[in-house]
């Protein structure tokens, strides 16, 4: 939030010199480097030598269960749905807003964003990451939908704004979620795997989404993340945790 609101401060002392203000963001990109390197010293360890050269293996994946790989392809789809955020500054551009303004954008996301993790996060807390979830996809909808039909600024930060609250919602609760579905003795790997794709995911998606805008124009691609994001919100819908038997003698 910080880094916005600076951004909007120098854009308006330097009379939108969008150039000049990149030059002023790279001292303190130097500064937190020198401190890095001055400052910051790994502390002394003793390394384990082990023959295990790759954790990595197609047997560590095999042990990962069918409810992780359900959240997998959740959060795919999920990702399918949320590409870049830098479409969310060119949809407010692209409806008029000046070109001074444009940090505002990040400031709104991130405003509702900070505003609504903190209550996310104990929520998640206390087992309610189900309705996290919906909630965070009904936002996401409710932000594209927004987005797309968006006329005028206003209209199109007052998406911004959902988008923001659905980010606080499902920022950190994928995270959680992978924990608790993984074995303790190959969270790494789940954890390696789950950033992968969802990684591959964001990418495809948001070069999917300049195409869209190239091709159909600027609502196309909100409206298609929309579609993808009441996909995942239909079938979390349908999913039910099996409830476990107990045996009776």
């Amino acid at each position: 939030l910080i880094g916005p609101l600076a951004a909007l401060a120098f854009m308006a002392w330097l009379a939108n010199d969008i150039r000049s203000v990149l030059w002023v963001a790279v001292i303190p990109a130097f500064v937190a480097l020198t401190l890095l390197v001055i400052g910051v010293h790994e502390p002394n360890r003793t390394e384990a030598k082990s023959g295990i050269r790759n954790p990595v293996t197609f047997t560590n994946v095999r042990q990962l269960p069918l409810r992780y790989w359900l959240i997998v392809i959740l959060g795919t789809v999920f990702t399918l749905a949320r590409f870049s955020e830098a479409f969310l500054v060119l949809r407010v551009q692209n409806v008029g807003l000046n070109i001074g303004y444009i940090p505002m954008v990040l400031v709104v996301m991130n405003l509702f964003y900070t505003l609504t993790a903190y209550p996310a996060g104990i929520a998640a807390d206390q087992r309610r990451q189900r309705i996290l979830l919906i909630g965070g996809l009904a936002m996401l909808v409710a932000a594209d939908l927004i987005l797309a039909i968006a006329r005028s600024p206003w209209l199109a930060l007052i998406g911004t704004a959902l988008w923001g609250v659905h980010m606080g919602l499902t920022q950190g609760l994928f995270s959680k979620l992978v924990a608790d579905s993984a074995p303790v003795k190959y969270l790494g790997t789940a954890f390696g795997i789950f950033n992968l794709i969802s990684g591959g995911a964001l990418l495809f998606a948001s070069f999917v989404a300049g195409l869209l805008w190239n091709t159909f124009g600027a609502p196309a691609p909100f409206l298609t993340g929309a579609i993808f994001a009441a996909l995942a919100l239909f079938g979390l819908l349908l999913y039910r945790k099996r409830p476990q038997t107990v045996n009776q003698s």
